[in-house]
């Protein structure tokens, strides 16, 4: 018997029981959320192909606008996540999803550069927080073992998002006209909808901690909380960071600038893939499900890879990984170019597959290192500055191909930051006393 099967027959009745009810209840709220926040994500990029010229906006301020989102982010990320460690994740989740459903809906009324791009910042500053307090949220529920392959399955939401968003966002925009507006700012009217519902959703059917939850019972609420103070007592017993130490730490730092280089190739894909499936001679019909087709394809590898990762206990190496395979990606659609548009969409599959596996093993690793408030300060940190790179990456990209007209440098740029982050990933190492100390939990 293997390592994986032989684990798997350890699971006791009350422990598989409890781990599926949470991850039942917990799971596809969470995911619901996450996919309307990656309506956006998804639907600027498709909005693109008709906003930017009928604002007149170039592919730099366009991909400079879009990328603004991270700055209020940024602003909000840190005390956005202590606030929701304070008061807990119902109330201030639910207060997310209602104020960036009400901003997301007001990009239909922009009317020039500045209107973008001050929408572009409301709109970071409203979501600030969601991310990274889901992050937070699954350490209060979910024991390491369980944590990655659930963290996965949370952010493939995102990915069906961006498969299901561009055909629906291509649908919008044939509302071309209807009562006076554009096919455009139907689109943003229409994505700030489910997140207003998810409000109220959020707000009946979310638990903030297991002593909470009545849906489980006395036996189960026990055995849950016990598994996470015995892993929390462990962890600390390695090493308790307080919220300075969290900040300050070169680890959490190298953490920080791994991440920040995905979100350079990630956000840089997310704005920009409808524009470059154009630039393969794809009708804008098609677009939609053209630019869809990477992300059907990551839906699948990141839940694998999520899973193996939880199985085998080893993190780093299947993040750097999936950060390599994006790099690889993008360098085969730069060395063949658009004249080649199957072989080229086959390497963009490659590309989005490895980058949308790299966030959900990749927070793994920080939320094993700390607990507590400096887990909520410390992940907040490391989202805030880390997406940044979502800025970087659409701003640089639309710099490029203003400048030279060329597609290929651009994602040139894009290639180059995971294996930064590989890099990055590496020099942080792993800790194995605490993977020995969470086999014997």
């Amino acid at each position: 018997m293997d390592a994986s099967a032989t684990t798997l027959h350890k699971i006791e009745p009350i422990e598989r029981e409890t781990i599926k009810r949470v991850a039942w209840r917990l799971i596809p709220l969470l995911m619901l959320g996450y996919f309307c926040a990656y309506l956006d994500r998804s639907n600027v990029g498709m909005a693109a192909t008709t906003m930017v010229q009928d604002m007149g906006f170039s592919n730099a301020v366009f991909g400079f606008g879009a990328g603004l989102f991270f700055l209020g982010y940024f602003l909000a990320e840190i005390p956005s996540n202590l606030i929701l460690n304070k008061i807990g994740a119902r109330r201030w989740i639910a207060r997310i999803l209602i104020t960036w459903g009400i901003v997301a809906a007001l990009t239909a009324v922009v009317w020039n550069e500045s209107s973008f791009y001050w929408n572009r910042i409301f709109l970071g500053l409203a979501e600030a927080g969601f991310y990274p307090g889901v992050v937070l949220y699954l350490t209060w529920w979910f024991p390491s073992y369980y944590r990655t392959r659930f963290m996965s399955m949370f952010q493939s939401a995102s990915v069906v998002s961006l498969f299901i968003g561009p055909p629906i966002g291509g649908l919008l925009l044939l509302m071309q006209g209807m009562l006076g507006l554009q096919g455009w700012q139907w689109l943003f009217i229409m994505e700030g909808v489910p997140p207003v519902i998810m409000c109220f959703v959020t707000w009946h059917l979310l638990t903030d901690r297991p002593k909470d939850a009545q849906w489980l019972t006395q036996e189960q609420r026990t055995w849950l909380q016990d598994r996470l103070d015995s892993e929390m007592a462990q962890r600390e017993a390695v090493r308790k960071y307080s919220l300075g130490q969290a900040f300050t730490n070169p680890k959490i730092w190298l953490l920080t600038v791994a991440y920040f280089g995905q979100n350079v190739a990630g956000y840089g894909l997310v704005f920009f893939l409808p524009l470059i499936v154009k630039g393969l001679g794809v009708s804008t019909n098609w677009i939609g499900l053209a630019a869809a087709l990477p992300y059907l394809c990551a839906f699948v590898t990141m839940i694998a890879v999520g899973y193996h990762s939880d199985l085998t206990g080893e993190r780093t190496w299947h993040v750097a990984g999936s950060c390599l395979l994006c790099s690889f990606g993008l360098a085969v659609c730069i060395v063949i170019g658009l004249d080649h548009p199957y072989i080229t969409m086959v390497a963009l599959c490659l590309a989005v597959m490895g980058q949308q596996c790299i966030s959900p093993l990749f927070w793994s690793i920080p939320s094993a290192m700390l607990t507590g408030v400096a887990a909520a300060g410390g992940l907040a940190m490391i989202n805030a500055i880390g997406n940044l790179g979502g800025w970087l990456g659409p701003s640089v990209y639309g710099l490029v191909k203003d400048a030279t007209g060329s597609t290929n440098l651009g994602l040139l740029c894009l290639a180059v930051a995971p294996v930064i982050s590989a890099i990055a990933l590496v020099l942080v190492g792993h800790d194995r006393r605490l993977e020995r100390m969470m086999e014997r939990s």
